[in-house]
């Protein structure tokens, strides 16, 4: 009885490339991919011309293909340039592993025909995840921007303007934030500290009255999906809906980076709950007091 139990377990399976359990179609390319066990085996037909930075980057969502490769090629010629520049040239009857980072395309006008055969090439042509994590975000603009360069014209606007960006800049250098994006007349960063985030808020809010302008800020800490030049989700928005409930130099701080900060030494006073546009639940904010 054991044996045949053991058998069982050891039972033979065979697929076939030309029955694929799926055929997955990109611009000029297709993968034809067979399931066995716990691995997925692909085969790969590449046109000329293809490559992997202009037919699968938008659709994976990454700067370069983050799949581990180790691949036969059936035919054509195909080359690899990995992240830090190496490069090399692959022929038919070649065997190569390729780590992940790095972009390839097919050489000459022959089709590529590849096999991979390290279990993992389902991901290929599906929409990445991407990575998310835990950030305080902080998000500031000028209070009447608009009035104010009207007031100055042009030429006076774009100076106090760049004034105003060099001594936000100092502000992310000083607390260890990392600038995402502006907005011309407003930044958006993000710290790994909260109480570095309510900081350099402060430090931005009083530098800036020297200048002659004010500030309204937000600070929220939550969960954000790290995109290729940016970052996403509904923590972003809701930081930009803290800010606006702000005055002239006032810092309006969510309910989640006040609990973080607590016993840190800030003062706060409490300005209730708010629903705003875009979010399900109240949001419960905080001033940062002076």
């Amino acid at each position: 009885m054991l044996a045949r139990q053991e058998r069982s377990r050891a039972a033979i399976q065979q697929k076939s490339l030309d029955a694929p359990d799926e055929v997955r179609r990109f611009p000029q390319g297709i993968g034809e991919l067979v399931r066995v066990g716990s691995l997925t085996i692909g085969r790969g037909t590449l046109e000329p011309g293809w490559r992997w930075s202009t037919s699968l980057k938008s659709i994976q969502g990454t700067s370069s293909c983050q799949i581990h490769h180790l691949q036969l090629l059936l035919a054509g010629r195909f080359r690899v340039e990995m992240d830090d520049g190496e490069t090399a040239e692959f022929g038919p009857g070649d065997v190569f592993d390729v780590p992940p980072g790095h972009d390839a395309w097919v050489v000459g006008d022959e089709s590529v025909v590849t096999v991979d055969v390290f279990g993992n090439i389902g991901a290929v042509g599906v929409p990445g995840e991407h990575e998310r994590l835990v950030t305080t975000l902080l998000m500031s603009d000028i209070v009447d921007s608009t009035l104010t360069a009207a007031r100055l014209g042009d030429a006076a606007w774009k100076q106090l303007l760049a004034d105003h960006n060099r001594l936000i800049r100092t502000q992310f250098d000083r607390f260890r934030g990392r600038e995402v994006n502006t907005t011309g007349d407003g930044f958006l960063a993000t710290f790994g500290s909260a109480a570095g985030a309510l900081r350099s808020a402060m430090a931005m809010r009083d530098g800036i009255r020297g200048l002659g302008i004010e500030l309204r800020i937000g600070v929220h800490t939550g969960e954000v999906e790290v995109l290729p030049n940016d970052i996403g989700g509904v923590a972003v928005h809701a930081a930009s809906r803290i800010m606006a409930l702000g005055g002239a130099s006032e810092i309006i701080v969510s309910s989640v980076t006040h609990g973080l900060v607590d016993g840190s030494g800030f003062r706060f006073e409490d300005r209730g709950h708010h629903q705003t546009k875009g979010l399900e639940r109240p949001i419960e904010v905080f001033l940062l007091a002076t």
